[in-house]
């Protein structure tokens, strides 16, 4: 098999080629080695090779297909999971996680991580310790975050799909960026464990990016379900996943939301990428209605979603010095200013934040009543580029000041807050919905710019909505594929 017939295949038609004894597991990880070995200098894709067996395993619906792993909350036994830290580099993971040893016994052979920012904080791709991760359809351009390795590793034809997780749109936004498939299951169905029960109050959870929408479901069918050490014992489906391509969704009741309160003004693409899908489904035959306002009060949710987020990164950041006994230098600028302003967080105005996630969770549940999904784009502009969300050196001198004098927690007493939201979550404001509230997501690739950038938008589903999401996926991709369409690296 040469590279562009592996190309051709996902996931799931690699693992009926090597069933049928068409092609061995070696062949495919030489060419998925080979293709990283030729494309990675460019992207920064993978950013640590894993010792593949490709004989180890010959059973599980994947047997054989190569598959990478994310570098954050995806630990394989005897390798550091660096978190994107410089710190964590060289710590090696006890044991698997949960979701590595799924991926393994469905026959997956692993053979490298995949490039991440410091714990995850961030929508981009740019941690000081890897280097920037790189778009394939625009090296200039990220990738997303904070799955940005593994899309673009998908998006280069490195792997047909990889894994991912998500905590505020870290499958999302990268799928959207890169033209993938990304779907954020509902809280609780994927595990995290052995050693964390849940990340984030269950706002964050397991999943892969991936090429087609059966991978996407045959992956999810992979790794669902609860776990000893897990807070929860997720509701079986009725039928797997998979079962659910081309199934008719029926005749849909769809709201269609693009301006936020946090960006008011979306770029024009972003209402392009909505056109595009409204047009696709009422063709299909769905009723899709522009909403007047949008469900829930997103510029409150976008700042209680950044107060924990604060508040979770000075914990990560406790934890890994915890974990090897590193100082501040070890860490980012950014993550530093994360970790005061969380520090400086109240107990509080921490429990605060939490409890009104179920306010912006009653209002979506009332939505739901009248509407079987929400759609807005998944990113309100094309990928930006690299270096964008750099800080200004005027303020990283300032922080460095606060930070050398331990009084960076004073931020929070400045517009910096209002700042971040404006700046860092004005071209990703639809995605924390679904975290904060714990229900499915999933962005598809139904839109291409004018300059040939992918710009995805996403479906958001009530509770156990992830067969129906799958429904209308497959049904949208069958009436306009994507699968083809190849980034130019």
């Amino acid at each position: 098999m040469h590279f562009e017939d592996y190309r051709r295949y996902d996931a799931t038609g690699l693992a009926k080629l090597v069933a049928d004894k068409e092609v061995s597991p070696a062949e495919l990880l030489a060419i998925a080695q080979a293709r990283a070995t030729a494309v990675n200098p460019r992207i920064n894709a993978i950013v640590n090779d894993v010792p593949a067996s490709p004989t180890a395993t010959v059973d599980g619906p994947f047997a054989g297909v190569p598959f990478l792993i994310k570098d954050l909350a995806q630990d394989y036994a005897g390798l550091p999971s660096s978190r994107g830290s410089r710190a964590l580099m060289s710590t090696p993971a006890a044991e698997h996680a949960t979701v590595v040893r799924r991926w393994i016994d469905a026959g997956l052979v692993i053979f490298g991580k995949t490039n991440t920012p410091e714990f995850g904080t961030k929508g981009i791709t740019e941690p000081d310790v890897w280097g920037p991760a790189r778009n394939p359809w625009d090296l200039s351009r990220t990738p997303g975050g904070s799955s940005g390795g593994s899309a673009a590793a998908v998006a280069a034809g490195i792997v047909p799909c990889a894994g991912a997780n998500d905590g505020g749109g870290s499958i999302r936004i990268p799928a959207a960026c890169c033209g993938l498939v990304g779907l954020k299951p509902g809280r609780g169905l994927t595990p995290l464990g052995p050693t964390t029960g849940e990340s984030m109050h269950g706002a964050a959870v397991q999943g892969v990016v991936s090429r087609t929408v059966r991978d996407t479901a045959a992956m999810l069918d992979a790794i669902s379900g609860g776990e000893p050490g897990g807070p929860y014992q997720p509701a079986s489906p009725a039928s797997p996943f998979a079962s659910n391509v081309g199934v008719d969704p029926g005749r849909l009741r769809i709201g269609v939301r693009v301006p936020t309160g946090i960006n008011p003004a979306p770029h024009p693409e972003a209402f392009a990428a909505v056109e595009a899908a409204v047009q696709a489904l009422t063709e299909l035959g769905h009723h899709v209605e522009e909403l007047p306002q949008a469900p829930f009060d997103d510029a409150a949710l976008a700042r209680e979603f950044l107060l924990t987020w604060f508040v979770y990164t000075a914990w990560e950041l406790a934890d890994a010095k915890r974990l090897t006994g590193a100082g501040d230098e070890a860490f980012e600028r950014d993550t530093l200013v994360l970790a005061a302003l969380g520090r400086a967080t109240s107990s509080v105005d921490y429990v605060d934040a939490i409890q009104r996630r179920h306010e912006h969770t009653r209002r979506l549940t009332a939505y739901f009543q009248n509407y079987d999904l929400l759609l807005t784009p998944t990113l309100a502009t094309p990928p930006p580029r690299i270096g964008e969300f750099d800080l200004p050196v005027m303020l990283a001198h300032g922080a460095d000041v606060l930070l050398k004098t331990r009084t960076a927690g004073l931020l929070r007493y400045t517009k910096i807050v209002d700042d971040m939201v404006d700046k860092n979550l004005a071209w990703v404001p639809y995605t924390q919905l679904a975290n904060i509230t714990g229900r499915p997501a999933l962005s598809l690739p139904l839109h291409w710019t004018a300059d040939g950038l992918p710009l995805g938008v996403q479906f958001v589903a009530p509770l156990t909505g992830e067969a129906l999401l799958i429904r209308l996926a497959a049904q949208l991709e069958e009436a306009v594929p994507w699968a083809d369409r190849v980034a130019p690296v």
